[in-house]
């Protein structure tokens, strides 16, 4: 048990504000030492339920460790109070576990089959499928392990082919490693540890490595909003004062965009608490004067409202297009909606998640995923929560998307680990797609990418800002982008026929 608590730890200092990155190659090798260790007469593994409850406390101490931030969230902006805020934080926490838990569970079962040790090389084609739903419960699939290599450049080019949990793969496959120097027969311990500590290190090497810069021949300007989540008095001068701060940023008094290098071709404005109706005219008119005075194209976080007979009162979250000309030319509407933020799953049965709902409102998904065309580009542009879904965002590429823009809200974490977390996330997206992202947000981190994943330029956090960002264009696309998530089955394939092998094979019996 003492293994499995260290295991779950391990895996939450490997995330951001540690830089304790390269712990990823040991984090889960207590964990499989635990399932697999020795037991009597040569029985190898622990019992199912055993191993279920050793994957399921290492699941806890990693949900509780990593997403403690949910608690900020329904407390400071939920309107809950704080014993319901940690009750939430609770439930969410037993019921991501239970994922950690099915692997140990099937490790163990694995383990005592005939396969023995030699099933502790299947922990990366377990691992695989069960991350890709890990976050089922709650539509939050937060924090693949791949995600800690967003940095290691050469080892995440491997995105570019299997996405994200190619390399989540390789970090399991390492862990093997180690908990098999603990297994074997002590005469060859020293042999298998110096063996995987040498694989380690030169992988960890990779963090070092800088390729060249990559041109970018256009820029943007990525305006900070920094408007108050709760608590603003949206009176019609407080909404007039804050679109004329948003057209100061964009375009400062005089005209001139840019004095101190090219001007931007393309201003984008976050998603934000603000009530930015695209019905509005004085929204629109403060939009369309920006775009005309700056000669270029906008991308602007608002409020869409459905088109032909649907009822009005329904909501999407919106990135509206704007023509340098000032027409408004196309439009984005949010289609992965955050849960307890834009709408409730099971309202019936979770009616306390209705005062988060409240301060953002109940919206209606989007359908298509197409790039917005500025007329010399085409933009692939997706809001807030939806950087974290790798097979959703490759289908902008996929659609002819030629560089990123990511719109976000992200002042809903406060002073939290989560914003490094979600900009990683979007980071990785870049890697497997190979494309520059824009990333624009409320409260921070705004920041340019490249399509190494790089952070080339980043906006100081909490403050209204502009960031004048470089980016290029990519027409090309990678294996990921045209395929998707293809290497996922490819281990859900393997894993399922590893158990049909062991239940056809007899198992040994039970000690």
């Amino acid at each position: 048990m003492l293994l499995a608590i260290v295991s779950g730890a391990l895996q939450v200092l490997i995330y951001p504000l540690t830089s304790w990155t390269f712990l990823c190659w040991i984090a889960l090798a207590p964990l499989l030492v635990a399932i697999f260790r020795p037991g009597g007469q040569r029985q190898v593994g622990v019992r199912p339920w055993h191993g279920f409850l050793l994957g399921y406390v290492s699941g806890l101490v990693w949900s509780f460790g990593s997403c403690y931030w949910i608690y900020h969230v329904m407390h400071s902006y939920g309107g809950l109070d704080s014993i319901t805020s940690f009750g939430v934080l609770l439930l969410f926490g037993l019921a991501l576990a239970v994922v950690f838990g099915a692997f140990g569970w099937l490790m163990s079962l694995l383990a005592r089959s005939r396969l023995g040790l030699r099933a502790l090389f299947l922990a990366p084609f377990i691992w695989v499928p069960l991350e890709i739903v890990r976050g089922a419960p709650f539509d939050f699939p937060w924090n693949p392990l791949g995600t800690v290599l967003v940095d290691n450049i050469p080892l995440s080019r491997i995105a570019a082919a299997t996405g994200v949990y190619g390399l989540s793969f390789e970090i399991v496959l390492v862990n093997t490693a180690f908990a098999a120097a603990f297994l074997v027969q002590r005469s060859r311990r020293a042999q298998v540890l110096v063996t995987a500590v040498l694989v380690a290190v030169l992988l960890q090497i990779g963090a070092f490595f800088q390729p060249p810069a990559v041109p970018a021949e256009n820029t943007a300007r990525l305006v900070q909003s920094d408007v108050p989540i709760l608590d603003a008095p949206w009176t019609p001068e407080y909404f007039q004062e804050t679109l004329q701060a948003l057209r100061d940023l964009s375009v400062p008094r005089g005209g001139e965009l840019n004095p101190n290098g090219p001007a931007p071709n393309l201003v984008v404005w976050p998603e934000s608490p603000a009530p930015f109706f695209v019905t509005d005219p004085a929204f629109r008119k403060a939009v369309s004067d920006v775009a005309h005075q700056s000669h270029a194209s906008m991308v602007v976080g608002s409020l869409g409202v459905p088109n032909g007979s649907q009822p009005v009162s329904q909501l999407y979250n919106s990135a509206a297009l704007i023509a340098p000309n000032g027409d408004w030319a196309a439009r984005y509407d949010k289609i992965h909606l955050v849960p307890f933020g834009e709408y409730v799953p099971f309202a019936k049965l979770l009616r306390f998640a209705s005062k988060l709902t409240r301060e953002v409102g109940d919206f209606v998904p989007g359908t298509q995923r197409k790039p917005l065309s500025t007329g010399s580009h085409q933009l692939g542009v997706f809001i807030c929560y939806e950087a974290v879904y790798p097979d959703e965002v490759r289908q902008f590429a996929k659609n002819g998307a030629q560089v990123f823009v990511n719109i976000s809200n992200d002042g809903w974490f406060g002073d939290t680990a989560a914003p490094m977390q979600h900009l990683n996330q979007a980071r990785m997206r870049a890697i497997e797609n190979r494309r520059w992202l824009l990333r624009a947000t409320n409260t921070g981190i705004t920041a340019a990418i490249d399509p190494y994943g790089r952070v080339l330029e980043q906006a100081p956090r909490n403050v209204r800002t502009y960031l004048d960002a470089p980016y290029g264009t990519v027409s090309g696309t990678t294996f990921y982008t045209r395929h998707g998530n293809w290497f996922v089955w490819l281990c859900a394939i393997i894993s399922t026929a590893s158990f049909i092998v062991a239940a056809i094979a007899r198992r040994r019996p039970a000690q």
